[in-house]
């Protein structure tokens, strides 16, 4: 059975919807900013199987594969909050 439509429905659907963004938001702000602030004492670290230094692996390839992955979590993450509250779009 679906929830109701009522206002502490709406209020709990986007008290959570906030909450997810805000979180994703901050994973986006440390891995495009705080990482990057340590590029130069995290290419003391080198990565065994790649042999490049972590600094630039995270400055060139590990950030966009964060931010790749972030987009298909928030998106599954954010329809599963739907689905709770009854506001998911059919497909």
């Amino acid at each position: 059975m679906a929830p109701s439509d009522s206002q502490a429905n709406r209020e709990t659907h986007w008290k959570r919807t906030t909450n997810l963004m805000l979180v994703h938001l901050g994973i986006w702000v440390f891995f495009g900013y705080i990482i990057h602030m340590f590029v130069y004492p995290l290419n003391k670290i080198i990565i065994p199987v790649l042999g490049f230094p972590l600094g630039f692996y995270m400055a060139g390839q590990g950030s966009l594969i964060v931010f790749v992955v972030m987009l298909f979590v928030f998106a599954k993450q954010q329809d599963k909050i739907d689905r709770d509250h009854g506001y998911a779009e059919d497909d």
